[in-house]
């Protein structure tokens, strides 16, 4: 009996594993993809409004609803938008209440950080988020300085930032929306605005402003797009019509008709492109905090802006 027990007890970690793997072709085929093209539509939660990634104007949509639109005709199926206020003003997506009834994708404000991916799968990122600098000239530092600040729907840390600008003596000023935020740069209520990055670079494109990061140490994050766990060959399949958008430039023409295309030369060499939005660890972080600590004014002799610009 000995004998045997021993023999169980070896064979027992064996049959474990040989079952699990047994038990995974037992599992039903990921179908995701195909009832996508069965029903002829993707479905996209997305909030309302968040420029530019989601604008609501039906000529100029938004970042976001152009590349979905541009994959959904990729997978042969039109693609419907379901609204959900909730998406971007907070980077759980717990708390965004959205179900696999609604859609198969979602938009406008996904972030690739580890609490999105325990919920959700997601793209490779397009683009990166976090708080910006904004308006005619950008000052070489905050202290003391009058500041517009445009919080939006926008998830980002506001309380990071409200400490930064504390310490720094700002004079601040929140602005409601954004023709409050622009009408207060235009007129000089406060010398510099702060605002979502790709915000902040779509006022910049329309205004002739020059923008930049704020410091790193507040947070900055990878915007994606957002799908169900266990729906691998709809992602697989998204994230192949991304590709193919971005070879083919189409990813670059999209973000460059909300942040780019300013008639003055400096512009056109700067529009945001592949290097910004794919090559995420080329962007610039020689800005403000660099400047603090370094004590040099010019930032090392190499302009940070998205748009260039003099700082005074």
């Amino acid at each position: 009996m000995t004998i045997i027990a021993d023999k169980v007890r070896r064979l027992a970690p064996y049959v474990l594993i040989f079952g699990l793997l047994g038990a995974v072709y037992l599992l039903p085929p990921d179908t995701s993809l195909g009832e996508v093209r069965k029903a002829g539509v993707l479905r996209a939660c997305m909030p309302p409004s968040y420029p530019p990634l989601v604008t609501g104007d039906r000529d100029a949509p938004g970042i976001d609803v152009e590349m979905l639109q541009a994959l959904a005709k990729n997978l042969g199926v039109s693609l419907i938008i379901a609204s959900n206020p909730a998406i971007g003003q907070d980077f759980n997506p717990r708390n965004w209440h959205v179900t696999r009834a609604q859609c198969e994708v979602l938009g406008g404000g996904v972030v690739a950080s580890p609490l999105t991916k325990s919920f959700l799968e997601t793209t490779a990122p397009y683009a990166q988020t976090g708080w910006a600098l904004v308006g005619p000239k950008l000052p070489a530092d905050l202290q003391g300085r009058r500041v517009g600040v445009l919080t939006g729907v926008s998830g980002l840390d506001r309380l990071a930032l409200s400490s930064y600008l504390r310490a720094r003596n700002a004079e601040l000023t929140v602005t409601a929306d954004v023709a409050e935020f622009v009408e207060g740069l235009r007129a000089g209520r406060f010398e510099v605005g702060i605002t979502e990055w790709l915000l902040a670079g779509q006022l910049a494109a329309g205004n002739g402003w020059s923008v930049a990061w704020m410091p790193a140490e507040l947070p900055r994050y990878p915007v994606a797009l957002g799908l169900w766990k266990g729906d691998l060959t709809l992602k697989r399949a998204i994230a192949d019509g991304l590709e193919k958008l971005r070879r083919d430039g189409e990813v670059a023409r999209i973000i460059a008709r909300y942040l780019g295309a300013r008639a003055k030369s400096d512009a056109a060499r700067s529009i945001p492109s592949e290097m910004i939005l794919f090559a995420q660890n080329r962007t610039c972080e020689h800005v403000i905090g660099r400047r603090e600590q370094s004590g040099d004014p010019s930032g090392g002799g190499q302009d940070c802006n998205q748009h260039s610009g003099e700082r005074s």
